[in-house]
């Protein structure tokens, strides 16, 4: 399922989000660059982990799919190897969670990666 896009409407909207956010950090930093490098890398962080879930959440989670799949990848049911195993959202907008997520490899998420266009 691909990913929802922004309508013009909404993708003005966001560019006005986007331009308040930085203003308000501009404000709270006054003339510290440091303090701004700081704080826009906290919102960074903390949005991509609204998105994402935090790395410890993701790592029980793999563990968890490991198990449950019996260390055989969910597409092409060849053994995992013991790194760099991909935590595959079905459905993308639906988070991290038991039920919207599968372990794969690396080879295969190319091909999942292909198949949704996303590359």
């Amino acid at each position: 399922m691909p990913n929802r896009n922004l309508t013009p409407e909404e993708l003005d909207l966001a560019r006005v989000l986007l331009s308040d956010i930085r203003e308000r950090l501009a404000v709270l930093a006054g003339d510290d660059a440091e303090l701004l490098f700081a704080y826009r890398r906290k919102i960074a962080k903390q949005l991509i982990y609204d998105e994402r879930s935090a790395p410890n959440v993701r790592r029980k989670l793999k563990a968890q799919k490991r198990k449950e799949q019996s260390g055989l990848c969910a597409y092409c049911r060849e053994k995992l190897p013991d790194k760099y195993v991909i935590l595959d959202r079905i459905v993308a907008s639906h988070g991290y969670t038991a039920a919207n997520t599968r372990l794969i490899c690396e080879r295969c998420d190319r091909k999942v990666q292909e198949e949704r266009r996303y590359t």
